[in-house]
């Protein structure tokens, strides 16, 4: 059972597995099941069991993230996969930022995922407010300078819009949902599992589709573009965004990122049973 911010929702009307359909999403770095909350119940509203937890080092356990690796991560993400793969007949995999690469990241170690739905997908630090100390990070890691080290958070929280911006501001100050740093111990981390997910690509097959902002904060659209242009899925979609940042869930596009989501998800679905009835 889920702790905390960790969420978990049902429908325990459904009892038959092939009927039942579920969503894995993962969060982003240095933050929480939080900020996957709306998205979560919008996909279960939609007829979907939603699960989402808190990577180790994040969420309540935040004062550990300078003792997990990227290693801890995957094993983490790998282990709620097992858990909860076989109670469904379709079950796709979602994730902003940090989620996003494992998101891929599972494609590529299991073939059974139905699909996955990768939103501002994080490979490469390269977004408008990155800073160009950047560039040392290779440097850095090498050296104890990784354990005091934060990139701290821009004033735009990844958000486009001033007045969600405002209130999430707000919401983060009285909880604790989330980190406003982004520490570099833990930036190493998701560079080395992107590095990990970039060489690998090939070995995804599964339906993919990838939202990005044209104007990420944080990652630019190479990185959704290099997923797109890698893996071998003959189903790949990518969508360009023009009017938010690196948080699609919260800006002012959030709507039509939900929609288009759900939509596509719907197409794998139509397209799975159309396979079940030839097959029978």
């Amino acid at each position: 059972m889920p702790n905390g911010i960790d969420f978990e929702l049902f429908h325990d009307e459904i009892t038959d597995k092939n009927d039942k359909k579920a969503v894995l999403l993962f969060h982003g770095l240095t933050g929480s099941p939080f900020e996957m909350k709306k998205y979560g119940e919008f996909l279960f509203k939609n007829g979907y069991d939603v699960f989402c937890y808190s990577f180790p080092g994040h969420g309540e356990r935040i004062s550990e993230i300078e003792t997990v690796t990227w290693q801890d991560w995957c094993e983490f993400a790998q282990e709620k996969y097992n858990n909860l793969r076989n109670k469904y007949n379709q079950f796709f995999v979602s994730g902003l930022c940090l989620g996003a690469a494992m998101a891929v990241y599972l494609a590529e170690h299991n073939k059974d995922i139905t699909g996955i739905v990768a939103l501002s997908t994080t490979l490469f630090l390269d977004g408008f407010c990155i800073p160009c100390t950047i560039s040392l990070l290779p440097f850095a890691l090498s050296t104890i300078v990784r354990f005091y080290y934060t990139f701290p958070e821009d004033d735009c929280f990844g958000i486009k819009n001033e007045r969600t911006r405002k209130s999430l501001a707000k919401i983060t100050a009285k909880a604790d949902i989330g980190m406003d740093n982004y520490p570099l111990n833990c930036v190493g981390g998701l560079l080395k599992l992107s590095k990990n997910v970039r060489k690998n690509l090939k070995s995804v097959s599964c339906p993919v589709l990838c939202i990005h902002s044209k104007y990420d904060n944080l990652s630019s659209p190479k990185s959704a573009q290099v997923v797109i242009d890698g893996i071998s899925s003959s189903i790949k979609e990518y969508v360009e965004l023009n009017d938010s940042y690196h948080m699609v869930l919260y800006d002012n596009e959030k709507e039509f990122v939900m929609n288009t989501v759900k939509d596509f998800l719907c197409k794998l679905i139509s397209s799975e049973k159309e396979k079940e009835v030839v097959c029978i």
